[in-house]
This record gives structure tokens, C-alpha cells and sequence, in this order.
């Protein structure tokens, strides 16, 4: 079968663009993700209905078989899913969430410290942004429940800690994968003075998105500032929707399951305890091995460069869920009420392994039709050298936005921010390497077919597209913030003063959105 190429044409921006507008309009992603696949698949086929089936036929297998092997990436990862709800029933159905939600009531004193105590969490799980807002997610949703606080706003508080935070952490699955990146490139245009962990350290305070979405975060989460779809959203909560019934159970979520009067809070916190450190144990484990098959000396940020994440957090979760049957087999529980617990946590991941099956099958198409390439080819224009990093921050927040993935986009973007440095002035490579990677952040906040968004609805029991559009305008805000700091970056050359513009516009921003927050409903 012969496919056609659109990496010089705006056409390839189309699959990702209708698909995207659809699932913002009619809120049905699956159908909207549905739509983005054929039409990609049609262009790519030339418009012939048997090679268009053809090439889906071939999608549709190498999401679980590629290049003669199993994607273990893939499966993997849909299997860590599984096994994470199936850990999570089991809590509901011991009756250990409940406890916690009744320690809650006498330890957190309200629903400000439920948010904090959350944000606080999900800073802690910093290894992988998967791990971050799935595990997170499990541990804060009973707390936030029991405060009211909507589902929409869980998914913010998980999404807005796991990628800011891991882009920014030299020791997680993210910071391993950039400094690897960097330091290829930087080798690669003879930048060999500096250690490659020390670059990435200091590009920590140039990356204005991070920093700023962190903070705004905390201010959102301490002065209840709720706006746009977000105070809605909390409104309903208050009268106890804590998610729009009106459309169905949201993934992840098992609100028909019994639960125990006998559980204890050691049941919630000892299971995700055993699948931290077990996956933290397999992701060393498999990056130490990786090393010492290519003969090279072991260092932490060195394993978790070279570690298998998708198989770390399925053998991880496999401990996990050991831990817990332990447990509740041993608090006596009812072996048919176990049983319940395992098929139903199996199956309320299914809504999330659809959606995600339907993400990475027009990633894949995507990927055929070159949009990153394309989008990237927008930035080798005739641009003012100032305006450099503002302008790669907005060209890698499309793409990242267009194309669904971060690391993706790091990989495209930060090679093409290399070079551009190295034609005009070698001094602002590293502001322009973290414009990159902040741009890429915020767009996969913002893109409705990303799978770390993904699975933030999913830690949260929350509807993906819910989930999209309240985070969104806290998204854009931080954006703006972080193009002007990146403009007077470029102008001034100086970080400092990138940082000051983006305080003084930042403590504005929050002014405002205070007042908009205290408007009467």
C-alpha cells in the first residue's frame, strides 16, 4: 500500500484539528477521536477506501504487535490501568477509603486543606506523570469527596502537579528523558564544559510555564479561585455532583460497590505505599540492567534515563495488588465481595482504555502525516532573534497541543531551538531549549487528545472533556504570563528579568481572578 506524506501542508494539521474541535463541541471524544482517525486515514490512503482500510487495520494491530515483537509499551501501560482499578476497588470495597474520609473529617478541617493536602501529594510523586495522577488521584479522591470538591477540580489538582512538577525534577521518567535529549544536542554542537544535569538545573528557572502553573495552582487551591467552567463545576459539587451524572459513570469510578464498616486507613495508605516503592524499585531495576548491557557505569538519573516506565508501573502495580488482597483477605472479607471488587475495578477502567486506544491510533496517524515536522517548520521563518523563545514557546505548545504528546514534541522542537541558537546567538541556547519544554507542558495541558490529560480524568473519576475545558482557562492565563516573560527574555537576555515580568503580570492575573471568583453566582 502506498501512503501519502503531508509533512510540507497545513492539511496534516487537519486530522488533529477536526478531531479536537469536535470532542470541545459535542463532548463525545470517542466519536470525535473516531472522526480525526479516518479522515487522517483518508488523506493518507489518497481517498481509496481499501488502502484507508488497510492502514487502519495495520494501526489497529501495532497498538498491541509492532515490527514482529509485542508493544510492551502499549500493553504495558493498559495493564498497569487494569490492575490500578482493580487495587482501588478492593479499597472502596474494605471500607479503607471510607475510613480515611472519616479521618479526614477530624484531621483536614476543610476543603482548602483537602486541595493543599492534594497539590502537596502530588508534588511528592514526582517519579512519572502517569504514576503521579493515577496514584494520587486514588489516594486524595475520597478526601476531596468528602469536602465537596468537584471531580473537574481533582483532575485539575492532579494534572497541573504531575507534568510541571516531572519537567522540572531531574530525578523522574521526564527529567532522565530530557537530559538525555540535551545532552545529545548540546555534545552535538560541542557544548562539552558543563555536565548535562547541571544544564538542566539551571534551565529550571526558565521554564516560566512550570514555575508559574505550580504557583497559580496553589493559589487556586488556596484562595478558591473558580472561574469559567471551573465555578460551575464547584457550584454543582456544593449541592453534591460531584461530576455531571447526566453523562453516565466517568472512568475509573465504582460508586455501586459496597463498602466494609471494617476498614482502616491502613488499607488505602499500605497498598499505594507497596506500588510506590515497588515501582520505583522495577524502574531502577530495569534502568540499571539497560546500563549494564551497554556497559556503562550505574547513577540513579542514569537508570531512570534508560528505565522501562510502561513495564516499571505494570510490575509495580502487580506488587500493589498482591499487597491488597493480602489485606483484605486478611480483614475477613467476603470472597464473592473480592471477587466483585477485582471485575468491577477491571471494568471501570474500560471507558479510559477506549479513549486512550482512540489517542494513540490517531497519534499514529499524525505521526504518517508528519504534523509535528510541519508545525516545527513554521519556527525556520525569517523571525527577529528577540522574539526567538517566545515564538518557539507558542510554535511547541501547538504542536504539543495538535499532536497530543510532550515528548514528542521535545524531541521535534528542542534539535530546532538548538540550531536556530547556534544561527544567531549561542548565549540564549538554554532559555530557548526551556521555552521548548515549557511550550510543550502547556499544550499537552490544553489538547483534549494527550494521554497525560487522559489519565488525570482518569485519577480523578472525572469526564475527560469536563476535565479539558475547566482546566483550560487556567492553562491559557499561565501561558500569557510565560509568552511575555519570554519576550522580555529575548529582549533583555536576561532571565532575571523574564522572571520579574512574569511576577509583576502574574500577581495582576490573580488580582483579577480573585475579583472574578467573589462575583455573587
Amino acid at each position: 500500500m502506498t501512503t501519502l506524506s503531508y509533512a510540507d501542508s497545513a492539511l496534516s494539521l487537519l486530522p488533529p484539528v477536526v478531531a479536537i474541535l469536535l470532542a470541545i463541541f459535542t463532548r463525545r471524544v470517542l466519536l470525535s477521536l473516531g472522526v480525526g482517525i479516518l479522515l487522517g486515514a483518508l488523506l493518507i490512503a489518497d481517498f481509496s477506501p481499501l488502502d484507508m482500510g488497510q492502514y487502519l487495520g495495520q494501526q489497529v494491530v501495532g497498538l498491541f504487535w509492532d515490527d514482529g515483537a509485542l508493544n510492551s509499551w502499549n500493553v504495558y501501560l493498559l495493564g498497569f490501568l487494569i490492575l490500578l482499578g482493580m487495587i482501588t476497588a478492593l479499597i472502596t470495597v474494605s471500607g479503607a477509603a471510607k475510613a480515611f474520609a472519616d479521618w479526614a473529617r477530624q484531621h483536614i478541617r476543610n476543603k482548602r486543606d483537602a486541595k493543599l493536602l492534594t497539590m502537596f501529594l502530588g508534588c511528592v510523586v514526582f517519579i512519572d506523570d502517569y504514576f503521579n495522577s493515577l496514584v494520587v488521584g486514588s489516594v486524595a479522591r475520597p478526601l476531596t469527596d468528602r469536602y465537596y470538591i468537584s471531580r473537574s477540580k481533582l483532575a485539575y489538582l492532579l494534572d497541573s502537579t504531575a507534568a510541571p512538577i516531572c519537567v522540572i525534577s531531574p530525578v523522574s521518567s521526564w527529567g532522565a528523558y530530557i537530559i538525555a535529549l540535551i545532552g545529545g544536542i548540546l555534545t552535538a554542537h560541542g557544548f562539552t564544559d558543563s555536565g548535562h544535569l547541571s544544564v538542566f538545573i539551571q534551565m529550571i528557572p526558565m521554564n516560566f510555564y512550570a514555575i508559574f502553573a505550580l504557583v497559580l495552582l496553589l493559589c487556586v487551591a488556596f484562595m478558591g479561585l473558580d472561574v469559567g467552567p471551573m465555578r460551575q463545576h464547584e457550584l454543582n459539587a456544593q449541592k453534591g455532583n460531584l461530576y455531571d451524572e447526566a453523562k453516565g459513570l466517568p472512568p475509573g469510578a465504582n460508586s455501586d460497590l459496597p463498602e466494609a464498616d471494617s476498614g482502616k486507613i491502613l488499607g488505602l495508605f499500605l497498598p499505594i505505599t507497596v506500588l510506590v516503592f515497588a515501582t520505583i524499585y522495577f524502574m531502577i531495576g530495569s534502568g540499571a540492567d539497560a546500563l549494564a548491557a551497554e556497559n556503562l557505569p550505574f547513577s540513579v538519573i542514569g537508570a531512570f534515563e534508560k528505565t522501562d516506565v510502561a513495564s516499571s508501573l505494570f510490575f509495580g502495580a502487580v506488587v500493589g495488588l498482591a499487597a491488597t488482597l493480602v489485606l483484605v483477605v486478611s480483614q475477613g472479607l467476603d470472597k464473592a465481595l473480592i471477587f466483585k471488587g477485582v471485575i468491577a475495578g477491571a471494568r471501570s477502567m474500560l471507558p479510559a482504555i477506549y479513549i486512550l486506544l482512540f489517542a494513540w491510533t490517531i497519534a499514529g496517524v499524525i505521526g504518517q502525516m508528519e504534523t509535528g515536522k510541519y508545525m516545527a517548520s513554521l519556527a525556520t521563518g525569517n523571525i527577529p532573534f528577540a522574539l526567538l523563545p517566545a515564538v518557539l514557546f507558542v510554535l511547541a505548545g501547538l504542536t504539543a497541543f495538535s499532536t497530543g504528546t510532550s515528548w514528542g514534541t521535545f524531541g521535534i522542537m528542542l534539535p530546532i531551538a538548538a540550531d536556530m541558537a547556534m544561527g544567531t546567538h549561542t548565549n540564549m541556547m538554554l532559555p530557548m531549549l526551556a521555552s521548548v519544554l515549557a511550550g510543550a507542558v502547556f499544550g499537552d495541558h490544553c489538547s483534549p487528545i494527550s494521554d497525560t490529560t487522559i489519565l488525570s480524568s482518569t485519577g480523578a473519576n472525572c469526564h475527560h472533556i469536563d476535565h479539558v475545558l475547566t482546566q483550560l482557562p487556567y492553562a491559557l492565563i499561565v501561558a500569557g504570563i510565560s509568552l511575555v516573560g519570554y519576550t522580555v527574555l529575548g529582549f533583555t537576555e536576561s532571565v532575571g528579568a523574564g522572571l520579574a515580568a512574569c511576577s509583576a503580570l502574574f500577581v495582576v492575573s490573580v488580582l483579577v481572578l480573585r475579583h472574578k471568583a467573589n462575583r455573587p453566582a
